[in-house]
């Protein structure tokens, strides 16, 4: 990526990296022996089952999704067979096609407001931070600082989540227990974001700095894979406490769109609980003035 994003670019490869991967017969559709040239479906098969022109659908396809209605998109979706991430994907694609200049130029946010530090250091039993889509960290909790000090290790403000998995992947694969998911999972939901903000200079920024820097994000990005976020499980090997399997949510904060709430917790009386106690303690000790 050249610090540049084409919409039109994006909505043609999204598309056609969705019809590749849809052989006919998966479709309900007869496959014509083996002399196909197009991998998975063709442009005319697409429009059929989407009960649209060919004509219409090229168009489409070649970056054009100015104007089109939510019932078109969503026959879309259904011809595609897209998941509930590339659906929004779609949808975001097609709202960013007809907005008009001045609402393409969102600015993710870089800082929280007082008060929600104040609610992050009110939750003093799990690990907390507050994120923006580009996945820099806004603010933590104490346990919050203490779970995530390798990725804080970074003396750039914000850290970023995406700069420690990609461009210190020695400390990320030790980090992170299932990194290779963890990564895969960045690329794709970076790549939602850009989406939702296709004008965002510093998300640019970001996406075409891993893009030069690391050839694993490269791969990854070149798959056009969306995820949304959410909750799910993340296993860290803790530099200080060794392994905790954490639970999270990953919450939308409604009064600052495009910052996200992650909570990290472990059942009780269980060996991560324990951990998270013993992280607590190395927490407060580290935090303590020497002498």
């Amino acid at each position: 990526m050249d610090g540049t994003f084409d919409l039109r670019t994006e909505i043609r490869e999204f598309l056609r990296s969705r019809r590749a991967r849809i052989a006919p017969e998966m479709a309900g559709l007869p496959a014509y022996g083996g002399n196909r040239r197009v991998k998975g479906l063709r442009r005319e098969e697409v429009a059929l089952l989407a009960g649209v022109s060919v004509e219409y659908y090229v168009r489409i396809e070649r970056g054009n999704l100015a104007g089109t209605s939510e019932g078109v998109l969503d026959a879309l979706a259904t011809a595609l067979q897209l998941d509930e991430a590339e659906r929004d994907h779609l949808f975001h694609l097609a709202r960013q096609s007809g907005a008009p200049d001045w609402r393409r130029d969102g600015k993710t946010a870089e800082t929280v407001r007082p008060a929600l530090q104040e609610v992050l250091d009110a939750m003093s039993g799990a690990p907390a931070l507050i994120r923006n889509g580009r996945y820099d960290v806004l603010a933590t909790n104490h346990l919050g600082r203490a779970l995530y000090s390798p990725v804080l290790a970074d003396p750039r403000r914000p850290a970023n989540t995406a700069r420690f998995v990609y461009l210190n992947s020695c400390e990320a694969e030790r980090f992170f227990v299932d990194y290779e998911q963890v990564a895969r999972n960045l690329a794709a939901m970076l790549r939602m974001e850009l989406g939702r903000n296709p004008r965002d200079e510093d998300l640019i920024a970001l996406v075409s700095e891993l893009s030069t820097c690391s050839e694993l994000f490269r791969q990854q990005w070149a798959s056009r894979d969306v995820r949304l976020k959410g909750y799910g499980s993340k296993r860290v090997n803790h530099p200080v406490v060794g392994r905790l399997d954490l639970n999270f949510e990953s919450m939308d904060l409604p009064t600052e769109p495009g910052l996200h709430l992650n909570v990290y917790t472990a059942p009780a009386g269980g060996p991560t609980a324990d951990n998270l106690a013993l992280l607590a303690s190395w927490a407060i000790d580290r935090s303590m003035p020497d002498g």
